[in-house]
C-alpha cells in the first residue's frame, strides 16, 4: 500500500458496515483508519477482525480521514453525513439517502457547496446483470418488477419502500429517464407499524409505467424485473444473475422465429465494484455513478409512492 492510499473511515459497522469495513481492508486504494459504533463492544470486535482503531463517536474522525462510508440507521444519515460534508470530506452513504426529503435535498446542496463527493449505496447500480444491460434496454413501454424477501428486523426503521422497492425505483429511473408523472400505491403493515408490502404503478411523461412490488415479509426470496419494449423483451433475475432477452424477429419472419439469447452473468462483487468506484472518484474528483442527484430522484419517487398509504 504507497502513500497514495486514500485514508478512510467507517461509521457504524452494525450488517452492512461490517462488510464496508472488510471491503475498504481489502482494497490496494485505501488505507483504513477507524471504524466508529455506538455500540463499543461492536466497534471492538469489528475493529480486531479488520485491524484498525475502533471509536464510538464519529466525530474523532474529522482531520484525519479523507472519506467515509456511512452505514448508521436511516434517521441518523443526515446529521452525520452533514457533519463530515461540511468538513470537506467525502461521503459515500447507505441507501436511502435519508428518511426525510427536506434533509436529502440539504444534504444534496451541502456537497454541492463544498465540493464534497456525495456517493448512495444503490447497489443494484453495481450488479453485474444490471451493468450487462446497459445498451440493451432502450425506451421500455412496460417495466414490471418484484422484489420479495422473508421478514428480518433490520431495516425496518423505514417502510418497505424505502428499505426495499427503492432499489428498484433507482434502476427503473435510470433507464426510463424520463420525468414521472403519476403514482397509484398501496402499501400494508403486517409484521410492523409501517407498510411491509407494497405494490407502486409509476407513470412516466414518456408513457412508460413500471408495476413495482416490494416486500419484506414473504414466504421466499425473488428478486426479478422485466423490461417490455418495442423490439424485445428483457427478464433480469438478480439472484440467478440470469438475463434472457427475447428479440423481434426481422421483417418478414414470423413469430417462430424469435429466438431466446440467454445470459449467465459471471459472478460479481457489487459491493467492492461500488467501493472501488468511490475510491476513484475520491481519487480523481469525478462524478459518481449514484451521487446525490440520482438518489434524490429515487427518494422522491418513494415519497410520492409512501404519500398513498
Amino acid at each position: 500500500m504507497g502513500d497514495s492510499a486514500i485514508k478512510v473511515g467507517i461509521v457504524g459497522v452494525g450488517y452492512l458496515g461490517k462488510f464496508h469495513a472488510e471491503k475498504y481492508a481489502a482494497s490496494a486504494k485505501a488505507k483504513l483508519i477507524a471504524v466508529v459504533d455506538t455500540d463499543e463492544a461492536r466497534a471492538k470486535e469489528i475493529g480486531a477482525a479488520v485491524g484498525v482503531e475502533a471509536m464510538t463517536d464519529y466525530r474523532a474522525l474529522l482531520g484525519r480521514v479523507q472519506c467515509v462510508s456511512i452505514a448508521v440507521p436511516t434517521r441518523f444519515h443526515y446529521q452525520v453525513a452533514r457533519d463530515f460534508i461540511d468538513a470537506g470530506i467525502d461521503v459515500l452513504v447507505e441507501k436511502p439517502l435519508t428518511a426525510e426529503i427536506g434533509e436529502a435535498r440539504e444534504l444534496v446542496e451541502a456537497a454541492r457547496k463544498t465540493d464534497v463527493i456525495l456517493q448512495v449505496g444503490h447497489l443494484e447500480r453495481f450488479n453485474p446483470a444490471i451493468r450487462r444491460l446497459e445498451g440493451v434496454v432502450k425506451d421500455p413501454k412496460f417495466i414490471e418488477c418484484h422484489r420479495l424477501a422473508p421478514f428480518i428486523e433490520r431495516g425496518t426503521d423505514v417502510n418497505v419502500v424505502l428499505d426495499l422497492m427503492i432499489h428498484d425505483i433507482d434502476v427503473i429511473a435510470s433507464l426510463v429517464r424520463s420525468p414521472v408523472v403519476r403514482v397509484e400505491a398501496v402499501g400494508v403493515p403486517v409484521l410492523t407499524d409501517k407498510p411491509d408490502i407494497a405494490n407502486a404503478r409509476i407513470n412516466f411523461a414518456n408513457g412508460c409505467i413500471a408495476n413495482v412490488t416490494a416486500s419484506r415479509v414473504s414466504l421466499k426470496r425473488e428478486r426479478k424485473i422485466r423490461f417490455f419494449q418495442p423490439d424485445a423483451y428483457i427478464s433480469i433475475d438478480y439472484d440467478q444473475r440470469r438475463v434472457q432477452i427475447y428479440r423481434k424477429p426481422a421483417p418478414g419472419a414470423g413469430w417462430l422465429d424469435i429466438r431466446a439469447e440467454n445470459i449467465e452473468i459471471k459472478d460479481g462483487d457489487a459491493l467492492a465494484d461500488e467501493i472501488d468506484s468511490f475510491l476513484d472518484c475520491v481519487a480523481a474528483r469525478t462524478l459518481p455513478l449514484v451521487g446525490g442527484a440520482e438518489a434524490l430522484l429515487a427518494l422522491e419517487i418513494a415519497s410520492m409512492i409512501s404519500k398513498q398509504f
